[in-house]
């Protein structure tokens, strides 16, 4: 296998605006859900909120320039909603508004692709109150919101990601509740998913609409590589109704124009769909430029033994599906170090979507990493975990996939959501009292993937 990537293979680093900039009540910028949901006690483990998260707000520039120093051709990062449309209705904030420009432009200056995510999971509060996702009207705030962006950094910002991993967006938060809003009613989170895929569709006409010269669209989905456990039909099937409701309640719209016919079939006791109207999977169905994979590790699933109803559970109609800790490696969020799938879902979508170009715009691990007495950070496990992941890029690559890109998840230690502060993802510590930043050995050894554009010996 060979170990060079392509020629103008994209290398970048990711982030979420929620998780890294703090200044949460500053210049004008009103409460998302996530704001809400942190400061309700009991929610974020250790009741941490992202109130200041890692400062990237007032540290945009010193930010940018770890990036140049890692040497990433581009940035993935996501502008939060109600710090530039603090109701998520009406005009723009200037003053939330500036601080993205300014970030465009620092990048630009350093050579660095600015790769603009519209959602990673900061719904206005003001909206939520008014229905959220299961409200159809949020997919429509949402295309005013693109369009406002859209006019505003069109000109320098070509690639653009609508919606980061709705099926979190969906079912984490409105199914089992573990993410922001917090609710928990299925019929509700089957709603919300509609209605992301019709905000992606409706967004991405606006940003055409909008943008002073051509862009490119894509949508970063967390589609899940789900293996069943044996080959017994009742496991294939409980692995059908998991890929279902993962992957092709989206690709299925969003790809060939159709809710998939078995995804109707399982959830028809929960919902009857009426909420798709007539022209919508057209809408969702609008051409990308590229499909981005997130991807951290497998799902196995079986048939279950207890069939009855499961309490505030993330797969509406799958009460028959058990879920199975794989075996082998772990990181510290508990999930299995597995780069298979990834090449999986790689050639998946390779053979799904022929011409579609794939991006990996998520995949890392957190560990627990600790500075050590002069202050060093090491950390051989994510430097392992990013090198079999790479190596499944370039497999892929070798078997026709078109993958023209990898991000690494994540820049910066972080807000990691429910688990607070107490997972890091990051390739440059961050010390929380003081917002120091520390890079770790893997920025060093992925500095050198990038600059060489070679994976070295694993």
């Amino acid at each position: 296998m060979t170990v060079n990537f392509p020629p103008g293979f994209l290398w970048g680093a990711a982030t979420a605006a929620y998780q890294i900039e703090g200044a949460a009540q500053e210049d004008g910028r009103t409460p998302s859900i996530w704001d809400t949901f942190s400061h309700t006690p009991g929610r974020v483990l250790g009741g941490d909120t992202g109130d200041t998260a890692t400062g990237h707000y007032h540290r945009r520039a010193e930010d940018v320039r770890l990036m140049a120093g890692l040497g990433l051709g581009a940035y993935r990062f996501s502008v939060s909603w109600p710090r530039v449309q603090p109701t998520g209705r009406g005009p723009v904030s200037p003053r939330g508004l500036d601080f993205y420009r300014a970030l465009v432009d620092d990048l630009l200056g350093h050579g660095i692709r600015p790769v603009l995510t519209l959602y990673h999971w900061d719904l206005p509060q003001e909206l939520e109150s008014a229905g959220g996702w299961p409200a159809r009207e949020t997919a429509h705030r949402f295309a005013d919101y693109a369009h406002l962006i859209g006019e505003a950094l069109g000109d320098r910002v070509e690639m653009w990601s609508t919606l980061n991993e709705p099926w979190c967006s969906a079912f984490l938060g409105y199914a089992s509740g573990v993410h922001a809003p917090g609710r928990t009613d299925p019929a509700d989170a089957l709603r919300a998913a509609h209605h992301l895929n019709l905000a992606h569709g409706l967004a991405a006409q606006a940003l055409r609409a909008a943008a002073s010269r051509p862009v490119g669209i894509s949508v970063a989905l967390n589609s899940a590589a789900v293996r069943a456990r044996t080959p017994s039909a009742p496991d294939l099937d409980a692995q059908r109704r998991i890929d279902a409701l993962s992957t092709r309640i989206f690709t299925g719209p969003m790809l060939h124009g159709a809710y998939p016919a078995d995804l109707l079939a399982d959830t028809a006791g929960i919902t009857d769909w009426s909420f798709v109207r007539d022209g919508d999977v057209d809408v969702i169905k609008h051409p990308l430029d590229a499909l981005g994979i997130n991807y951290y590790a497998p799902t196995v699933v079986s048939a279950a033994t207890d069939n009855g109803p499961r309490a505030a559970s993330p797969w509406p109609g799958a009460n028959g599906v058990a879920f199975h800790r794989p075996p082998g490696k772990r990181t510290a969020m508990d999930w299995s170090v597995d780069p298979t799938g990834l090449y999986d879902l790689l050639l998946r979508f390779t053979r799904e979507a022929p011409g579609l170009p794939l991006l990996v715009t998520e995949n890392g691990a957190a560990y627990d990493d600790k500075p050590e007495a002069e202050g060093a950070v090491h950390d051989p496990e994510r430097i392992a975990y990013v090198h079999a992941h790479l190596e499944a890029v370039l497999r892929a690559l070798g078997d026709g996939a078109d993958v023209r890109g990898y991000f690494l998840w994540s820049l910066l230690d972080n807000f990691e959501w429910a688990y607070g502060y107490s997972k890091r993802f990051g390739t440059v510590h961050v010390d929380y009292a003081t917002l120091a930043r520390t890079p770790k050995s893997s920025f060093r050894w992925y500095a050198e993937v990038i600059r060489t554009g070679q994976l070295p010996p694993g």
